[in-house]
């Protein structure tokens, strides 16, 4: 259904677009014309994840050429078929840091709270496809065992919420939780993690910004992937969140074939800056099973990666990461600026290829003598997470 075949009040109202999700090769291909990839892909489909997406998303689609990154996310082909060895249903680790329902602890200070278990699109590269797009959706007793961890564990400082997509909420709803988050004392920051600003921009309308800004600090950090998806629509919802003193981030993957190119990822997060949309982290795919396709190789990655640093504005340069599988988290790759140690110097390679050397310091102690004075009394951080291995949970 592409936008021409409705009234302007429809298409603007998001409740209307989550009722009419495209899910079938037949819905597909009144839009765009379908490859015969395309239709392998989705005839295996219901087998492997679920396909869905708004109108709105699909209008941005080619409707002629099958490598429109915009159809390349949302519409699967064959080589989802194609289950690797080394691939895994949980690639992050999620299911092993769970010590309550709806709450995944991998992290120190930190916890993630899934909500929710519907999308306004079922991405292709979905690292969390075996929980999304169901029948089984979080029921209350489930967020209220969540909330009561999160209540009772100190050392969590942050929580993200996700799912599935959270603004999918009604806003009441989200208003509610997000008040009940707010009155954990030791909560110090909330995120929410969302696509709903490029794939339905709509949702995020005055109603809704309004009861994000009564929990501040709130912070949201959504997930463009191409600048083909920088549209008005998605502009004017980022920048309504902004406005409203609310912080938005962006967490792009990099998608062979999608965005990995140089020219791709640099007008992306140009695009994502000059709307005060930081441009936050840049992930390496995640070994989730059907999505090796997608998935780009690490020197091809760290090389693309060294035609951003230096190149662009640094606000506009995100971290390169692998989200390392088994729960090890997110961790920092990039070229090797370093070319030599020595006692007295370093020399680094600048992004230009040039080497240059920076004297090391002669003195070496960078104890902080004050620290005994600023932090007296104030216990030392709890470094636990939450694993069964680490809390010695049943």
């Amino acid at each position: 259904m592409r936008r021409a075949d409705v009234s302007a009040k429809e298409w603007a109202d998001w409740r209307w677009q989550m009722r009419h999700m495209l899910t079938t090769a037949e819905e597909l291909a009144r839009v765009v014309r379908l490859s015969d990839d395309e239709r392998h892909g989705l005839a295996a489909s219901k087998a492997l994840f679920r396909t869905g997406l708004t109108p709105y998303y699909a209008d941005l689609m080619d409707a002629d050429d099958a490598s429109c990154p915009v159809r390349m996310q949302a519409i699967p082909r064959a080589a989802e078929l194609e289950i690797r060895g080394e691939e895994l249903r949980d690639p992050l680790g999620e299911d092993s840091h769970r010590p309550a329902p709806c709450v995944v602890h991998k992290y120190p200070d930190r916890a993630l709270f899934l909500v929710v278990d519907r999308c306004a699109i079922y991405c292709r590269h979905c690292n969390r496809r075996r929980l999304v797009g169901g029948d089984d959706p979080p029921n209350a007793s489930e967020i209220e065992a969540g909330l009561a961890y999160l209540r009772r564990t100190p050392r969590i400082r942050d929580v993200l919420i996700s799912g599935g997509d959270p603004l999918l909420l009604s806003t009441a709803k989200l208003d509610d939780l997000l008040g009940r988050l707010r009155a954990i004392p030791h909560l110090e920051t909330i995120r929410i993690g969302t696509r709903i600003p490029v794939v339905c921009p709509m949702r995020v309308d005055d109603e809704l910004v309004a009861a994000l800004r009564k929990h501040h600090p709130v912070f949201v950090n959504t997930h463009f992937n191409h600048a083909k998806e920088l549209t008005p629509e998605a502009r004017a919802a980022c920048e309504r969140m902004v406005d409203a003193g609310i912080p938005v981030g962006n967490q792009t993957v990099l998608l062979r074939g999608i965005n990995s190119s140089v020219r791709s990822l640099r007008a992306l997060f140009r695009g994502l800056l000059r709307w005060r949309v930081k441009p936050y982290y840049l992930f390496q795919g995640d070994t989730v099973i059907g999505t090796d396709h997608l998935r780009t190789p690490v020197d091809a990655a760290i090389e693309l990666y060294a035609g951003l640093r230096g190149w662009m504005n640094s606000m506009a340069v995100p971290h390169l990461v692998i989200d390392a599988p088994g729960g090890g988290g997110k961790l920092p790759i990039g070229p090797t600026y370093i070319v030599e140690r020595r006692p007295d110097a370093v020399v680094v390679r600048t992004y230009r290829g040039k080497l240059v050397e920076y004297p090391e310091a002669r003195a070496q102690d960078c104890t902080v003598a004050y620290d005994r004075v600023f932090f007296a009394g104030v216990p030392e951080d709890d470094d636990r997470e939450g694993s069964a291995e680490v809390l010695d949970l049943p």
